[in-house]
């Protein structure tokens, strides 16, 4: 939906926020039995389930790589998702942003530690409000996490965009639709490595350093959060 008039009147955006404020999140993990890991991550309306299913052996066996494993991603949002009903199935959008989702969560998985198989991660957008490729990470890395797969580090991902000439964290629908630029930007806060910075649109150079920095704090809060998830998910497991 495009809007002519200003998405921030008096400091506040269309939803009320403040610049530099994200939407309420909500973390689940280990909610699908038959996957070896699974998280649900909202931030607002949007919300990704991801499943995973391995390490395991691929086929074909032309496939597979003897030196390492293979991570393999399928990002699709759910015809109900959106407001006008989505064809069901992948489409252009959804392998672009399956690399992307992939792309960001390669370097904290010890690929080498295991040749010629599968790491699978499925990924379903049930709600979408704005910024589902970096919720379908921190969703994705929660449920490796769950699953038992060695990482270096948990991946923690947020969206900066820029709205009415200013810089704005985790961008819902309407601003998505609307703004100048957004930044897609994922870390692994414990190692204080960045592995995904994608961006639409024009920043200067300024405003682009400005836009990491507000992705660097807020991939800290959002590795607490992760954390509290998973030590949540043990509690209840230890309690049973």
């Amino acid at each position: 939906m495009k809007i002519e008039s200003s998405l921030i009147v008096n400091g506040k955006r269309v939803d009320g926020r403040k610049p530099e404020e994200i939407r309420e999140v909500r973390m689940k993990v280990g909610l699908i039995e038959n996957a070896n890991g699974s998280a649900m991550v909202s931030f607002g309306k949007t919300t990704a389930l991801a499943a995973v299913y391995g390490p395991r052996e691929i086929y074909p066996k032309h496939l597979q790589d003897p030196e390492k494993g293979i991570l393999r991603v399928r990002y699709m949002m759910l015809p109900f998702s959106v407001d006008e009903r989505k064809s069901p199935g992948m489409d252009r959008r959804s392998i672009e942003l399956s690399k992307i989702i992939r792309t960001a969560l390669e370097p904290a998985i010890f690929l080498e530690e295991f040749p010629r198989v599968g790491i699978d991660i499925f990924v379903d957008i049930l709600q979408a409000d704005g910024s589902t490729r970096v919720t379908s990470i921190n969703a994705s890395s929660l449920a490796l996490a769950s699953a038992g797969v060695p990482m270096k580090d948990l991946v923690c991902a947020c969206s900066i965009g820029k709205v009415d000439n200013v810089l704005v964290l985790d961008i819902n629908g309407i601003e998505d639709n609307n703004c100048q630029a957004d930044l897609s930007f994922a870390m692994m806060p414990g190692k204080d490595k960045i592995t995904l910075i994608q961006m639409d649109g024009l920043m200067s150079k300024e405003e682009l350093m400005k836009a990491i920095e507000l992705g660097r704090k807020t991939c800290l809060k959002i590795y607490e959060m992760q954390k509290d998830a998973l030590r949540r998910k043990y509690e209840e497991v230890a309690k049973e």
